[in-house]
């Protein structure tokens, strides 16, 4: 059964975790996971080919944001909220703040 290595929140860099949610794909996915976790890849991958989600999945676990536990097939993703908000106070609730306001502006365009 494969596992996935997480580095520890010690480890978590602030450049890494920008470049992560600078895609809009994966910022989408940590929105969607702000809402409602776990969750497994499937509703997170829209029309993306596997290969792509494995790779924005990747990038997410590597920064830190995102933690995948294996149970059975499914492959269960959550944010790492408590360790993401004990290195960097805030970041994550501002980050998503943003988002969901540029959303709204957008939107109303």
């Amino acid at each position: 059964m494969k596992q996935y290595e997480h580095p520890p929140a010690e480890a978590f860099l602030l450049t890494t975790i920008l470049h992560a949610l600078s895609d809009p794909y994966r910022l989408s996915i940590v929105q969607k996971l702000a809402v409602l976790q776990p969750q497994p890849c499937a509703p997170l991958q829209g029309n993306r080919p596997k290969s792509s989600v494995s790779h924005h999945f990747n990038v997410l676990r590597k920064a830190g944001l995102v933690r995948t536990v294996v149970e059975g097939v499914l492959h269960m993703n959550s944010l790492r909220n408590a360790e993401l908000e004990s290195r960097f106070p805030g970041l994550l609730d501002t980050i998503l703040a943003a988002a969901a306001h540029s959303a709204e502006c957008q939107g109303a365009e």
